[in-house]
């Protein structure tokens, strides 16, 4: 299991945010640090370090250029000093440290020995390292990480590391890091790193799955004990008031509601985001002494369904009006900041979006949790982008998709937001492996969670999309009158239509416009509008939303656009400090295009029969 690290009777949590010892290995080979053996003392004692904020990325941090593009093997280390309750052998507690998550491929040692390694820059990994730290109480615990973003053909995201070998033309040893995909490669612990405690008899994993009907709801819950097979567990059910409304016992059961409290999605209700808190209590005896782990998980009941041609959420129709985001903001890069993510569902709550896809990644368990509170849907897409090479086909790249698949339902399995899975995001899947690779990414996907539909973003030719058969719902992205036919707003109406035909008549599944959009430099205006100008992105919007209006009462279910923010790529000549495509900039400040999709989901908002009529008077303030 991976469940969430929450303060309980049972559980403690430290923190170990703030500034780490950090060190970038600029050796040739990038492989000093494991020669030398940097794991086996203090960081400081292996050569130069400086203090790196914790969760950041490194990149943007400081005044070298050297480290805003480096790519390799990076050394963090933090020395921490444990409560004596902690480590006292004879009560029975277990020590786990647990990373958010850090790009891309992670290392661990506590105290020189190593815990843990884990492959894959945006999902959680832990370790227990009990026996390490009980058996020096009172010495500083000192946790070493080497962290390496280099990504090759069989990550995910897929790259290559392409030597320059012209000795006229680059310096020894030149190399540099090749991408599929248009944002920055950012890298370093992005998300929090926390030590917690457990019991030694813990639990482990809580699965969670809901149906419904006008006056009841069945919750079905899987509990799986690790430590001992001797234990007891008992569960209640509490509503927002803090009462009791269902109880049970077991590893496995289902629990009834009555009159329950349904989760539904902004706008769609006026208590959107309502969840009961499941309080799981287990207890067991070991060597005479009596443990009790108790582990809350907050639990939404809601139910989705896909037809030809809807989507429902609750048995009624529901249209994804929102966006497509990234992690990314000045200096912090991908890390988790707390300001700019509140800051941010500010911002779509103000749009009145309701809905966005992770691109295109998982985002922060944080984040996630927000999307719940707050009745935000979510489309959870893996690291899946980029997948464009023949050799990112293969099996040990499938293999590695397997378990990145799997790791993401782990973490995210129960959460009332997650509406869909997304494997990928425009793969070359018009080549022939293509078939059998997300014929077997999504087949394994349905069989860990049956539950939720199961989708890839694809900009394929309709024809040719060999991934399509598999995929529950059809995301599609365009960009009309922008990457084809510049400059031509007049083209839009036809091609949108057409592309919106071709893939229903084709596949008879509802469709989302999972991407559209054209950049914008903020302050830029033309008259007519010209392209990178605030008035050709508005006119843009205006010309797709007149064919999503006519689509949306067929099979359309969905518009979510590119993007939410301007965000930081590679540098190149088509970009300018990044990717303009925000409806605000990357500072969260709106351009022209903020308020015309403003008025238009609110618009869409209110004519939704089932809003409250306290939301449609109050929408222009909210």
């Amino acid at each position: 299991g991976m469940l969430y690290p929450r303060d309980t009777p049972s559980r403690e949590r430290k923190e170990l945010g703030g500034l780490w010892s950090f060190r970038a290995d600029f050796s040739p080979g990038r492989d000093a640090g494991f020669a030398q053996r940097w794991y086996r003392r203090p960081l400081r004692q292996t050569g130069p370090v400086i203090d790196m904020p914790v969760p950041s990325s490194f990149n943007d941090i400081t005044q070298d250029p050297s480290l805003e593009n480096y790519v390799g093997w990076v050394w963090y280390e933090k020395e921490v000093l444990l409560p004596l309750r902690w480590l006292q052998d004879d009560l029975n507690t277990r020590v786990v440290l647990r990373f958010g998550s850090a790009h891309y491929y992670s290392i661990v040692w506590v105290n020189g020995v190593q815990v843990v390694e884990h492959e894959g820059g945006h999902l959680p990994f832990e370790a227990d390292i009990s026996s390490i730290v009980q058996a020096s109480p009172g010495i500083p615990c000192r946790v070493t990480v080497a962290l390496n973003n280099t990504l090759t053909p069989h990550t995910l995201p897929p790259g290559s590391i392409q030597y320059m070998n012209d000795k006229t033309r680059y310096p020894k040893n030149y190399f540099v890091q090749n991408i599929r995909f248009d944002f920055f490669n950012y890298a370093g612990i992005h998300r929090p790193v926390v030590l917690y405690t457990t019991p030694s008899v813990y639990i482990d994993d809580i699965t969670v799955t809901t149906t419904s009907s006008e006056s009841v709801a069945m919750v079905q819950y899987q509990v799986s004990v690790v430590g001992s097979t001797l234990y007891s567990l008992s569960l209640s059910l509490r509503d927002q008031e803090g009462k009791v409304v269902a109880t049970g016992d077991g590893p496995a059961g289902e629990l009834k509601v009555l009159n329950p409290n349904l989760w539904w999605p902004y706008l769609m209700h006026e208590n959107p985001g309502y969840r009961y808190s499941l309080e799981v209590k287990m207890q067991a005896q070991v060597n005479g002494a009596l443990l009790e782990d108790v582990y809350t998980l907050p639990v939404g009941i809601r139910t989705v369904h896909v037809t030809s041609t809807q989507f429902l959420i609750n048995g009624r129709p529901f249209y994804f009006h929102g966006v497509n985001k990234h992690e990314d903001a000045d200096i912090r890069g991908k890390g988790l900041d707390w300001p700019l993510v509140m800051k941010d569902f500010n911002l779509l709550r103000w749009l009145g979006a309701n809905s966005f896809r992770t691109s295109h990644y998982p985002y922060a368990e944080e984040i996630m949790d927000l999307c719940d509170a707050y009745g935000i849907v979510v489309i959870d897409e893996c690291p899946g982008v980029g997948i464009k090479m023949p050799e990112s086909f293969g099996n040990k790249s499938l293999q590695h998709h397997l378990v990145v698949m799997e790791e993401l339902i782990r973490r995210d399995k129960n959460r009332p937001s997650v509406v869909m899975w997304s494997v990928a995001n425009e793969p070359a899947s018009e080549l022939p492996p293509a078939a059998y690779y997300f014929k077997t990414v999504i087949a394994h996907t349905k069989a860990l969670d049956p539950s939720r539909p199961v989708t890839f973003v694809t900009d394929a030719n309709y024809a040719l999309d060999r991934g399509a058969p598999y995929v529950d719902v059809v995301c599609v992205n365009s960009y009309f009158s922008w990457y084809h036919d510049p400059g031509h707003l007049e083209v839009i109406p036809l091609q949108l239509t057409t592309q919106f035909e071709n893939w229903y008549k084709t596949y008879q599944k509802p469709i989302i416009q999972s991407e559209y959009g054209a950049d914008s430099v903020p302050g830029l205006h033309s008259d007519p509008p010209l392209m990178f100008s605030e008035e050709y992105q508005k006119a843009m919007l205006r010309e797709y939303h007149s064919v999503f209006d006519k689509k949306r009462k067929e099979y359309v279910i969905g518009e979510l656009i590119w993007n939410f923010a301007d965000f930081m790529t590679n540098q190149g000549t088509t970009r300018v400090l990044g990717n303009k495509k925000g409806i605000f900039t990357r500072q969260r400040q709106p351009k022209s295009a903020a308020f015309v999709l403003r008025e238009r989901y609110w618009k869409i908002a209110n004519e939704s029969s089932c809003l409250p009529p306290i939301i449609k008077s109050h929408s222009l303030f909210l």
